[in-house]
């Protein structure tokens, strides 16, 4: 309990100082959002970020199921594990624990886990399978078998999904320009791995080749995602939720450690007129983009470097520039605020 007060007054005066320093500035650039009644979740992945809209009124059972897992963290370094040209994209079967090293078990501490299946979902059709839709995964000839499987529209398959088993239950919708992602990684070449990856979309790395004669994909290979629950949609590239405490993130980390995608948490530190975050490792997401404006992380002075954040103070946004963030404990992934403008 007094870590949670201690971490609630971090937020607090994280905020205060942001927002006083913006004011006096003359910085301060405030928008009333119009009210949002549905649910956002915001999605990385290693071709970029994508917020969608979730249809609490219209699909409750199913948006209830799908935020269980995004809640528990089950999609945390899951993976798109098939891809149909021109049709869908489709994730929610394995999360990805990392290389392997030699001796290790696949699936118990590396590699491909499968997500654990929580109870199925009641069919919820309704909502037409149009460009841009994120509808349930089911077994053929079970309209209600959908559990952890999802799958992005790439095209209008109405036609064809509106109808078959049942209809396939429309849950969300991505936000402005976020379906250039899912093309992106539509355009990938399909593998097929094993199990349930029959037609994976894989990307090719410098020191990763593409898999072949049963050599099996590595991270570099993956398209890797990461959710979480936002307040408003934003195209920000670094966006800090007062109200969750959470500062979303793209950093390029050199040549060692690549590019990533990643989120902080502010959390209850040692000196309370510090704010402290640490990172999700959960949450990081290995980059195949690179994109303008990322943050940058020195190995050399241990400063991580966020060129702008956008905060967003319970649908009130301002801004602030030139964010240091210092490492203070490598172990813990902790980071003390050092500076901003």
């Amino acid at each position: 309990m007094q870590d949670s007060m201690n971490t609630r007054r971090h937020k607090r005066s994280f905020m205060q100082r942001t927002l006083v320093v913006l004011a006096s500035c003359g910085m301060l650039v405030t928008t009333s959002a119009l009210a949002q009644t549905n649910t956002l979740v915001r999605v990385a992945t290693s071709y970029g970020d994508f917020t969608i809209e979730l249809f609490d009124q219209q699909t409750p059972n199913t948006v209830r199921n799908f935020l269980g897992y995004v809640d528990r963290g089950d999609y945390s370094g899951s993976v798109f594990h098939r891809s149909v040209d021109n049709f869908v994209i489709q994730s929610g079967a394995y999360r990805w624990l990392g290389n392997c090293p030699q001796g290790a078990s696949p699936g118990i501490n590396c590699s491909a886990q499968r997500i654990t299946q929580r109870d199925a979902v009641v069919n919820e059709p309704g909502i037409s399978n149009t460009a841009g839709t994120l509808a349930m995964a089911k077994l053929e000839g079970n309209p209600n078998s959908a559990t952890s499987q999802w799958f992005i529209n790439v095209s209008n398959n109405a036609e064809t999904l509106d109808n078959q088993n049942g209809g396939f239950t429309v849950f969300a919708r991505i936000l402005g320009e976020g379906l250039e992602v899912a093309d992106a990684i539509n355009d990938l070449t399909e593998y097929a791995i094993g199990g349930e990856a029959q037609a994976m979309p894989l990307r090719s790395s410098e020191g990763a080749p593409l898999p072949s004669n049963g050599i099996p994909p590595v991270t570099e290979n993956l398209v890797l995602i990461n959710m979480h629950r936002v307040q408003r949609f934003s195209s920000a590239m670094h966006v800090f939720e007062y109200q969750t405490g959470i500062l979303s993130t793209k950093v390029n980390a050199g040549d060692e450690l690549g590019h990533m995608s990643m989120l902080l948490r502010v959390v209850a530190g040692d000196d309370p007129a510090q704010t402290y975050f640490e990172i999700d490792p959960r949450s990081m997401v290995d980059l195949a983009i690179n994109p303008e404006g990322m943050a940058s992380f020195s190995t050399s002075d241990q400063r991580l470097r966020i060129p702008q954040v956008e905060i967003n103070n319970n649908g009130n946004v301002s801004l602030v520039n030139n964010v240091v963030l210092r490492m203070v404990d490598e172990a813990r992934l902790r980071f003390v605020l050092e500076s901003y403008e």
